[in-house]
């Protein structure tokens, strides 16, 4: 019985996932977009802007998830 409970709350919650469908790169904005429900453009502008304003940050940050995150499938 608690399998059945653990495997039913493993598969309600959300992984982050590099997309194969939705990318340009490596599909690091695709997996955020789909995580919170936004368009990915949205999610590639505003990590245009955290890499323009954030000197960099964002461009770090968009390489620790293409290494880091594994991709869906």
């Amino acid at each position: 019985m608690t399998n059945d409970v653990l495997t039913e709350a493993t598969d309600k919650v959300k992984k982050l996932r590099r997309s194969r469908d939705d990318k340009m790169l490596a599909g690091v904005c695709g997996g955020v977009a789909k995580l919170l429900g936004v368009d990915a453009a949205l999610v590639r502008i505003l990590l245009v802007a955290a890499t323009l304003f954030g000197f960099g940050a964002g461009a770090v940050l968009y390489l620790a998830c293409w290494l880091l995150v594994p991709e869906e499938g």
